[in-house]
């Protein structure tokens, strides 16, 4: 099994077990079994929300969770840690309020934001490869910083790989076929403009990038300046940045 049929098969599992914790509460089996069910599913759910889908954590937190800055308990606003911790609205004050049904409401919406995140598997990886090689990419042009201090050229062939790995990857990402089997710089950058993913003041920036990068890696005869490891430094990251 894959990851994306891995991931696809948890979520799935959270909301079929959400929906049966649901109808149980619904159909009177209230707070003992409640309590212990939902706080292991909500465990477990929490994690998977946090790491798949970031934008929506803090809203599916906000059903469960009591508002710190929550001056009275009003029925808008009685979320689900309130009935677990046994805090009950009083009936004399609002007769007509069901705290049962108020926490299955927010239980449905956390069950929702469960849903569209199954909906949206491949996205969501994409996204996550996305995120992880932006990281991984910082940190190598952090290392190259401190490479340069020792040895110049090998600075500038590092941030060359990486400017690679980025173009490689919007190459992917945009479905664009390259024949060469292991194409330069220059060979991914001018199908990418021929392709209108970036414009030709940035094709040739990237041209020029390529050019300090020959230099670093395969020009003996001449040396890199500190000066243009630096350009290839500071054209690496604006690159990684700005052309997604």
């Amino acid at each position: 099994m894959d990851t994306k049929e891995t991931i696809s098969k948890e979520i799935k599992t959270l909301c079929d077990e959400g929906v049966k914790i649901d109808q149980d509460l619904a159909e009177g089996r209230r707070k003992t079994d409640f309590l212990l069910e939902y706080q292991l599913w909500y465990t477990r759910a929490l994690r998977v929300v946090n790491v798949l889908a970031p934008d929506r954590y803090e809203e599916f937190k906000s059903y469960y969770e009591i508002d710190k800055k929550r001056k009275k308990l009003i029925p808008s606003n009685y979320v689900i840690q309130d009935l677990l911790n046994g805090i009950i609205l009083s009936d004399r004050i609002y007769p007509a309020f069901d705290a049962y049904k108020r926490v299955s409401r927010c239980f449905i919406n956390q069950l929702a934001i469960l849903r569209s995140m199954h909906e949206r598997v491949d996205y969501i990886l994409a996204n996550i490869d996305d995120a992880l090689l932006l990281r991984l990419q910082n940190a190598e042009l952090k290392t190259a910083e401190r490479l340069m201090k020792v040895n110049i050229r090998a600075a500038g062939a590092l941030v060359g790989v990486i400017i690679e790995t980025h173009l490689q990857k919007l190459i992917e990402n945009h479905d664009i076929t390259i024949r060469k089997q292991n194409p330069t710089i220059n060979d991914l950058s001018e199908p990418l403009k021929n392709a209108g993913i970036f414009d030709i003041p940035t094709w040739r920036k990237i041209t020029y990038l390529a050019d300090i990068r020959n230099i670093c890696s395969h020009k003996k005869d001449a040396e890199p300046t500190k000066e243009q490891v630096t350009e290839l430094i500071d054209g690496a990251n604006w690159l990684i940045k700005n052309i997604v």
